[in-house]
């Protein structure tokens, strides 16, 4: 397991959310407070956005 290095705030309920050291910009982490799903939009400097609902498209 890496360490945590980076603690933005969740951008609903502003939580500190731990990231990994390793962690990439688009991946999906979950703030463990309110337990919405949130994209990494920036790594230097951390930040977050919610991250988009997957709709689906049923094949159209």
């Amino acid at each position: 397991m890496q360490k945590v290095v980076n603690a933005p705030e969740c951008p609903e309920c502003a939580a500190q959310v731990s990231l990994e050291s390793d962690a990439r910009v688009s991946e999906i982490v979950e703030c463990l407070d309110c337990r919405s799903e949130l994209e990494i939009a920036s790594v230097a400097p951390p930040s977050l956005t919610v991250a988009p609902e997957v709709e689906e498209d049923w094949g159209e």
